[in-house]
């Protein structure tokens, strides 16, 4: 492994350690303040549409999802699917900003794109995340996959932030069915023991939080009156790791190489985790059991 070069060796090794890392000035500020605009404009969109609407995904999905308590009033916009195929804004941080350049200290020095999204809890709505690993969505040949977690806004404990369960990379896969069904969320006696030994994550706009694929990790609902809570999210993988299952949000730009070159065979390491179903709802809410807006 090469010398990191967006990061220090120290938080290197707090990643390895720990599963995650928080680190700031991912972005420059006009690529903060240019996604943060376009994400508004969506909001604002919003208002004008009572169930999942805009360009549909390469699978037909609508790109734009919002909670079931969504009215014109109270927008609730919950989720971008893979924004970067319809922004030049969100392409661009993506595939070349020093957030890319974090995620190639990590995995690095070859790395490719797999999805991104983004995840948005709207003042006083009702979206929260259960409890989960990503891996067991986005199964490949080896772990070496990060989910990058871009904060579009200052981020704590009152308006939704993450929290994570550190070490727990290093742990078991937990199964995310219950009585046969893909719910893509742990058994209520995990969270709750997942739940106590969360720490949150709090930032400033602009931070990434870079997390392991196979971190435990969930958050709660935005209880603030006026405040957004927007994590633009991105998914990289190592070049030589190779998806062993559909990707759940595919996209124009999946495996496109965002640093290095192209991996000529997959790496494998042992382990086993179960296949995934995919979603066919606007969003993976609905899986959890969040219902989106309707008509």
């Amino acid at each position: 492994m090469t010398a990191p070069k967006a990061l220090t060796q120290a938080q290197v090794e707090t990643y390895r350690r720990d599963g995650y890392l928080l680190a700031e000035n991912a972005v420059t500020p006009d690529q903060l303040a240019g996604l943060v605009d376009e994400l508004r404009g969506w909001a604002d969109e919003s208002r004008a549409h009572t169930d999942p609407f805009g360009p549909e995904t390469v699978d037909g999905r609508a790109r734009f999802d919002m909670g079931a308590e969504h009215t014109a009033e109270r927008p609730a916009l919950r989720r971008a699917n893979n924004p970067s195929e319809i922004s030049d804004t969100y392409f661009e941080v993506m595939s070349n900003s020093r957030m890319t350049d974090m995620v190639a200290d990590l995995v690095g020095p070859d790395v490719k794109h797999h999805h991104c999204k983004i995840n948005v809890k709207m003042p006083a709505s009702d979206t929260f995340v259960a409890h989960h690993q990503d891996f067991a969505f986005t199964p490949h040949t080896n772990d070496d996959v990060v989910t990058a977690l871009l904060l579009l806004d200052d981020m704590d404990e009152e308006n939704g932030c993450l929290y994570v369960v550190p070490g727990s990379h290093t742990g078991p896969m937990y199964t995310l069915f219950q009585d046969g069904a893909f719910v893509g969320r742990v058994t209520d006696e995990v969270e709750a023991e997942m739940q106590a030994g969360a720490v949150p994550i709090t930032g400033k706009a602009g931070s990434v939080c870079l997390m392991h694929t196979r971190v435990m990790h969930g958050s709660g609902p935005n209880t603030s009156a006026d405040r957004y809570r927007g994590l633009y999210i991105c998914v990289y993988t190592a070049a030589d790791a190779v998806p062993i299952a559909r990707n759940p949000m595919p996209n124009r730009n999946e495996g496109l190489i965002v640093r290095g070159q192209p991996a000529p065979r997959a790496r494998m390491i042992d382990i086993e985790v179960e296949l995934p179903q995919q979603p066919k709802s606007a969003s993976f809410f609905t899986v959890q059991g969040q219902n989106s807006a309707t008509g």
